[in-house]
């Protein structure tokens, strides 16, 4: 696929950004802890997505899709599958599920594509097995495919060394098929959509003032089922925020954005380069939600060294601010990117270098000086995030990308949106 760099401005206002993909696995996956018909408007249909709502189909529960509504029943009771449940690209469903699995009774099957099935779930599968889950696969379970023998778990007192949503969902979903009361400690906040939909939910948490520490009571009763509307993906959002930020005279306003304070620490970082973003909250429920509003700014460089679990997502279209700001920008402490659908330090820094930035890598991050970029032929390595950052970055000076199909894992109108703003595309 050829980017062709935009020769014009934009000004525009989008209210159809990708729907919330934390979100949209979550609402899937905890409305089996329900037993009445939960429904969402606004589901994200992309691949890693539909991969939940068919796990869910062969654990037993009833799924309807109307247009981007969806409707669950649970089952009375989770059904063992026949066949491996695929999850396809999804870390976070696969991670969510071996969680959620350990406690039920049962015998269950995970795979993915072969980029899931190398990514480590040891970080997950570990404290699992020491409160007394069995599971087994490839490297002491580590790789998949895993294999969950469902049981009742013992209660615990956890407290994780690394920051992360998904260890810290799947113990929460692990400790309500406890026999007791489980406390889960983490150093540094991780994202917090499953314990604030969980409590919204009625489920029997108690969350400290600081969120760090989180009492979780084994489940005695069904959870409220769930009616709500799924904000859009600030991730998603933010590609085109710099699209914006990047093209001379340009503005852009997007609406029904999530904003939560663990998912906008990227515009944050945009600010601090001197970004012209606003952030407005429009209506709070259990998340916050409103509109983002950018306009073309001179970028200058940055050091990026903290609240990293906050804006991991966000770090290749970041490596793009940063090849085109004033300075050289340093990022540190994401070695967490090496274990992403692709190693993306080395795909960042890889394909920079073909632009013609000059770029140093490090064990744990890189560093950045910005300059001309120009035109290369670039390779997405089958990663969404990588494809996506590149394509704004050649709204500036034409790129050429080799695998284009791997975005619709998490964003299907990315095309779609991106010839709104006057982007020619040739295939």
């Amino acid at each position: 696929m050829i980017i062709h760099a935009l020769s014009d401005s934009f000004e525009i206002e989008i209210s159809d950004i990708a729907a919330d993909k934390s979100i949209s696995h979550r609402f899937a996956i905890f409305s089996l802890l329900t037993n009445k018909e939960n429904k969402a408007k606004n589901y994200l249909l992309a691949k890693d997505t539909l991969h939940t709502l068919e796990i869910l189909k062969q654990l037993g529960a009833e799924v309807k899709i109307y247009g981007t509504n969806v409707s669950i029943i649970p089952p009375k009771k989770i059904v063992p599958p026949k066949d491996v449940l695929y999850c396809g690209n999804s870390g976070t469903l696969m991670r969510l599920m071996i969680g959620f699995l350990s406690g039920i009774s049962g015998f269950f099957v995970l795979s993915g594509d072969s980029s899931l099935n190398n990514r480590p779930m040891k970080r997950v599968c570990d404290p699992l097995k020491s409160i007394g889950a069995k599971i087994y696969g490839r490297e002491n379970a580590n790789l998949a495919p895993i294999c969950i023998e469902g049981q009742k778990l013992h209660f615990f007192n956890y407290e994780s060394r690394i920051s992360s949503a998904q260890v810290k969902t799947a113990m929460i979903l692990s400790a309500l098929n406890t026999n007791g009361k489980s406390i889960f400690k983490e150093l540094n906040l991780s994202r917090n959509h499953s314990e604030n939909m969980l409590k919204a939910m009625g489920a029997p948490l108690k969350i400290s003032e600081n969120g760090l520490k989180i009492e979780i009571s084994n489940l005695k009763k069904p959870l409220i089922e769930q009616d709500l509307e799924i904000p859009n993906d600030p991730s998603s959002a933010f590609y085109f925020i710099l699209a914006a930020l990047i093209i001379p005279n340009s503005k852009i306003r997007i609406n029904n954005i999530l904003l939560n304070s663990t998912r906008i620490e990227a515009y944050k970082v945009l600010q601090k380069m001197g970004a012209k973003i606003e952030i407005k909250i429009t209506q709070n429920h259990f998340e916050s939600i409103g509109e983002i509003r950018a306009s073309f700014s001179k970028l200058k460089a940055v050091e990026v060294k903290e609240n990293i679990a906050w804006l991991i997502d966000e770090i290749p279209a970041l490596a793009i601010a940063f090849a085109l700001a004033d300075g050289i920008s340093i990022l540190k402490n994401a070695k967490e990117l090496r274990v992403k659908e692709s190693d993306r330090i080395c795909s960042i820094v890889s394909n920079l270098k073909l632009c013609g930035i000059k770029v140093e890598e490090f064990e744990d991050g890189f560093k950045i000086e910005g300059g001309k970029v120009n035109k290369a032929k670039i390779k997405s390595y089958n990663d969404h995030r990588i494809a996506m950052s590149f394509a704004i970055l050649g709204m500036v000076c034409g790129m050429e990308i080799d695998d284009f199909d791997c975005i619709k894992t998490s964003f299907p109108n990315f095309i779609e949106i991106l010839k709104r703003l006057g982007v020619k595309i040739d295939y």
